[in-house]
């Protein structure tokens, strides 16, 4: 025994083992959790993707571990966060993406996050095995209505807090926009199907064809008050917003009156009910989202021979993806800029034959950072169609209620701080609250919601949003990462996708063009730190690093909420009080780490984290 070291490893009672790896022996990573200021503050300054992600996704996290070759393991840290990774990573709206580190001026282009998460569903083993953390059960009892992606996140986080979750859905199927919304080519139902089951596994009751509302057949909030210990509504936002026309009276439904004219959203939703749509040769898209895209796509595959989009600003700010704006084109979808629709146009026995537009400039910028269009007077022109598909927004409907609830000045449900309702033991969440909005919108203001839920109902918080910090023990990128170009995502052939329909068009990555793309994450979530006491300022460092982001400094600003400010930048010596890493510069090559002779810098992993109380 003389030629082997024996050491004792004392454990203190709060380390966690959750990061304990499998590779012939066991690896323990001390942990802390964290609730100050400073560590939340950084999270948030310097891990842009996970502070842009509505749902607080840990991107770096599942991104490591798709270059570990841990799907699996990744598509779990998605799953932590979002309940649906498939799904969302084949249609999520990227907010993460537009405010990736990589995306920056000088950095290239954004890393391909979502076609990663995408990619962690794809290739994790077809036994991956579900993880969930549950409580006892509590013995209240909690009624959703509505089982779109609000609900189902809800329902999933509740069920796992011990409640007895009920979801009542008013359509044959679960899944509410996912499932009649969206066009199959985007979303194959299939995927789809496994993921909601999978969210609602642990003994959701799921009623389908249950209509909550106020007429004579319909089942009543007040009933639901009444049986339940807490009633959530998530039943979206699925009225057509009307199409403001001269000749046409203000607020008038105009599908209902002139044929071959539909809104967008009740053509695709009675589409995927089964229902056979026919469209003309010639259609027109009025509307510049998600839907209107969808419905171009569609009318494509319907047959049509000519399908335009019209938007009143141009293109450079439609609220949709890149990707989705250039399948649209490559199937031959046109979109025309700068027009606003001010007249149907209707021949001598009132059918539709076309629409008038008036032309516009843009002007200055509208709240949410989009432009405004001003029409130019003496600008009207004509444009011949056969079909008019009209989605230019959706709004809320209350009139489900009732029972008396406040509103905004938008129509929309108000909340109090504790997520409920102005009617004790009613909340609601998602686009029913926030108006029409994206799927990881709703799913993470739901999940944010369900905590609220569960505390008022059991009197305490148990569960809420901390800081895990992780010793990291070297650097875990390469300098030459970050010259990989952003790898595209393989699609299916023009030929073949328009003819089938419904056949997906994107194919997904491989294992290569993921792990590809996965080097390409900064990994902003490790923090790098030199210990101030041990820096013999050398400047090897300064000198090692290839951008501006080791730095002399004065002092640190520390902001009134406790988190850090802005470096005071020193230019002499005799001023400077620190070497500092500038997280918000730093790549995480760890040239800097490599070089230091003392050994004084130190990497942590920090992490947004849902700890059980």
């Amino acid at each position: 025994m003389a030629d082997h070291e024996i050491r004792t490893i004392r454990l203190d009672e709060n380390e966690d083992f959750s990061d304990t790896q499998s590779y012939g022996q066991r690896i323990v990573t001390p942990v802390r959790f964290s609730t100050d200021p400073r560590d939340i503050g950084w999270v948030r300054e310097n891990i842009p993707c996970q502070t842009a992600c509505p749902a607080d996704t840990n991107v770096p996290a599942y991104i490591r571990t798709i270059m570990e070759q841990r799907y699996g393991r990744s598509y779990e840290l998605n799953r932590l966060a979002n309940v649906l990774p498939g799904v969302l990573g084949r249609i999520c709206s990227r907010p993460c993406e537009a405010a990736c580190r990589h995306g920056w001026p000088g950095n290239g282009e954004p890393v391909a996050i979502c076609h990663l998460k995408r990619a962690a569903a794809d290739h994790k083993q077809l036994g991956h095995r579900i993880t969930e953390n549950l409580y006892t059960p509590t013995g209240k009892k909690i009624a959703i209505v509505g089982a779109g992606p609000a609900g189902l996140a809800a329902a999933h986080d509740l069920t796992t807090l011990g409640h007895d979750v009920t979801i009542f859905e008013r359509e044959k199927r679960p899944g509410g926009m996912l499932s009649y919304g969206i066009p199959e080519f985007r979303l194959p139902r299939d995927l789809l199907q496994v993921e909601i089951h999978n969210a609602i596994r642990l003994g959701v009751d799921l009623k389908t064809g249950v209509s909550i509302g106020s007429g004579e057949n319909d089942v009543k909030v007040t009933s639901l008050l009444r049986e339940y210990d807490a009633v959530l509504l998530a039943t979206g936002c699925a009225s057509a917003i009307p199409l403001p026309l001269r000749n046409i009276e203000s607020g008038v439904d105009i599908s209902a009156s002139v044929g071959n004219v539909e809104n967008g959203l009740d053509f695709l939703m009675e589409l995927h009910r089964g229902e056979k749509k026919q469209v003309g040769k010639r259609v027109a898209v009025v509307g510049a989202g998600f839907t209107a895209l969808d419905c171009a796509r569609v009318a494509k595959r319907l047959g049509a021979e000519e399908v335009t989009i019209h938007i009143r600003t141009t293109e450079e700010y439609i609220p949709v993806t890149k990707d989705e704006i250039h399948e649209a084109k490559r199937e031959g979808v046109s979109i025309h800029g700068l027009r606003t629709p001010v007249e149907l146009l209707l021949d001598e026995a009132g059918g539709f034959r076309g629409v008038k537009f008036v032309q516009n400039r843009l002007g200055g910028w509208r709240s949410g950072g989009r432009r405004q269009a001003i029409p130019i007077e003496g600008s009207e022109f004509d444009e011949p169609c056969d079909t008019l598909l009209i989605a230019i927004g959706q709004r809320t409907v209350t009139d489900i209620l009732d029972v008396q609830v406040d509103l905004d000045r938008w129509g929309n449900v108000r909340l109090g701080e504790d997520g409920m309702t102005s009617v004790p033991g009613l909340f609601s969440a998602g686009d029913f609250v926030n108006g029409a909005s994206t799927v990881v919108e709703a799913v993470g203001h739901a999940r944010n919601l369900s905590v609220k839920m569960d505390a008022w109902l059991m009197g305490r918080v148990r569960r809420k949003k901390v800081v895990k910090i992780s010793s990291v023990d070297e650097p875990l990128r390469q300098r030459s990462y970050d010259f990989i170009p952003r790898q595209e995502m393989p699609t299916e052939p023009l030929s073949e996708r328009i003819q089938s329909g419904s056949r997906e068009v994107e194919t997904g990555y491989d294992l290569k063009l993921g792990l590809e793309e996965a080097k390409r994450c900064y990994l902003c979530y490790h923090k790098y730190e030199i210990d101030v006491d041990n820096c013999t300022y050398c400047r090897a460092c300064i000198e090692v690093a290839p951008r501006n982001c080791i730095k002399m400094v004065e002092g640190v600003e520390i902001k009134q909420d406790g988190t850090y400010g802005a470096l005071q930048e020193a230019s002499e010596w005799d001023k400077v009080g620190a070497i500092w890493v500038d997280n918000n510069e730093c790549i995480r090559c760890g040239a800097c780490f490599k070089v230091c002779p003392t050994k004084c810098i130190s990497i942590t992993r920090n992490e947004i984290f849902y700890q059980d109380l």
